[in-house]
């Protein structure tokens, strides 16, 4: 005699969490995504009229990609398999695989296999998928947070294709809350909140783009406002009391973290002092490595720079060092101080081509010996071998400058160093035609 009763225990629409009960219903309900859902675009056309091919869902969290494959689930006349990447291994889907080809030989219909979080699985997982994919007996819907480039298998992205979900803007994501707030079947309409734009855009932004994190933020917010009597309302200040700081999107291992690294360095080449200042504070509040950030400045100093400001190089490697000193948050005003010189100093990429066509040359044209008038003399052997004859002490010629060459014969008259016409490069510039003259024999 079981001690339990067998009957399953009614669920209590409460206890489930509101991003759940609110979750749209219809591809029409789908708030943000018309690029990819409005009547008439590619995926819906596909889904209404049930030839769905298999697929990459791409996008942050809570834009929507779970919720495009249910209802796909909904809308399909076909089996739905849908399964986690992060609580699934390779035996569970060499099982489906298994299913799928048989259901299609027996009855013939297809099966649709949703894998959420498909990032997580590794190269032999995902190309169980494959053979399956290429009969036709599965289409394959993938839902990933992180670049399919980076993470899905060259063969299987090549049979699928790629839909990106964007992250919500502050009006959509405004809307689903004044939505939920107004729902009394399934969001909190019954607790009559009162709750002005101010206050919603304020939470949409807290969010950033993930109507999920929105949500659950609504929610805590009118359990917060909950009074004794009368309305509960949701205001600034209340706001101010529930909100915590922002987690932002980031992943330091991830695509996001090249983004933003790209954001800074190519907003201190376009001299754009505020753009490098915040994108610099995003990767600092998000948790980046200072230490990764320095490097990358010391590179921009030498590359996007170089001798425009001979001074910049020596700015970045003092911010590295005032990191490792005193270490963050306090170190985080050094590299500040970095961003914002190298942002405004002049810019010149003279050094960085300077070295890539000499690299270029030494890599590709004829690798000439030394020439022996600048090769050095130790013993005797060497003299006897003419090494260092004819060389010209520059000191003690002219100007200390001498009529010699010293590239090797095949590159002669080559220039690798082209200033630019910025900063002190424009000296440089002067500096380098005037030796070139003296060098020719020239006063």
């Amino acid at each position: 005699m079981s001690l339990f009763n067998d009957e399953p225990a009614p669920v209590d629409p409460n206890t489930i969490p509101l991003a759940e009960r609110m979750r749209p219903r219809s591809l029409d309900e789908i708030v943000g995504q018309d690029d990819l859902v409005a009547p008439g675009r590619p995926l819906r056309e596909m889904i209404d009229r049930d030839l769905l091919q298999s697929i990459i869902l791409w996008g942050p969290p809570g834009t929507g990609k779970t919720t495009l494959a249910r209802l796909v689930a909904d809308l399909s006349r076909a089996e739905f398999v849908a399964f986690s990447a992060v609580l699934s291994g390779i035996k569970e889907v060499k099982d489906v695989m298994a299913a799928a080809e048989q259901r299609r030989r027996i009855t013939g219909k297809w099966t649709i296999v949703f894998v959420d979080e498909i990032h997580r699985f590794n190269k032999a997982q995902q190309d169980a998928f494959l053979p399956r994919v290429e009969s036709g007996d599965i289409v394959l819907i993938g839902a990933t947070t992180e670049n399919p480039s980076f993470e899905v298998n060259a063969a299987l992205l090549s049979r699928s294709k790629v839909f990106v979900l964007k992250p919500l803007d502050e009006a959509s994501i405004v809307s689903i809350l004044r939505k939920t707030l107004n729902d009394k079947e399934r969001g909190l309409g019954k607790q009559d909140a009162e709750a002005g734009d101010d206050a919603l855009g304020a939470i949409a932004r807290f969010a950033n783009g993930d109507a999920r994190a929105a949500l659950n933020l609504l929610q805590l917010t009118v359990s917060s406002a909950q009074q004794p009597a009368g309305r509960p309302r949701i205001d600034q200040a209340l706001l101010e009391k529930v909100l915590t700081n922002k987690a932002l999107l980031y992943d330091k291992s991830g695509e996001e973290h090249y983004n933003l690294m790209s954001a800074l360095h190519k907003s201190m080449r376009n001299s754009d002092a505020d753009a490098s200042i915040y994108w610099l504070a995003r990767m600092l509040e998000a948790g980046e490595d200072p230490k990764y950030v320095a490097r990358r400045l010391i590179r921009f100093a030498s590359e996007d720079i170089g001798n425009a400001d001979p001074q910049a190089l020596a700015i970045t490697v003092a911010a590295k060092d005032a990191v490792h000193f005193i270490g963050m948050p306090e170190g985080n005003t050094a590299l500040a101080q970095a961003v914002l010189y190298l942002s405004t100093a002049p810019k010149s990429n003279a050094v960085y081509m300077a070295y890539h066509e000499a690299a270029e040359a030494a890599k590709t044209d004829f690798a000439a010996p030394v020439p022996l008038h600048i090769r050095n003399a130790p013993t005797k052997l060497m003299k006897q071998l003419d090494y260092g004859k004819g060389c010209k002490y520059a000191h003690d010629e002219p100007d200390a400058v001498a009529n010699m060459d010293c590239l090797p014969d095949n590159l002669k008259g080559r220039e690798f160093y082209k200033p630019a016409e910025f900063g002190f490069e424009k000296e440089i510039a002067k500096r380098l035609a005037w030796w070139k003259k003296r060098r020719e024999g020239g006063t």
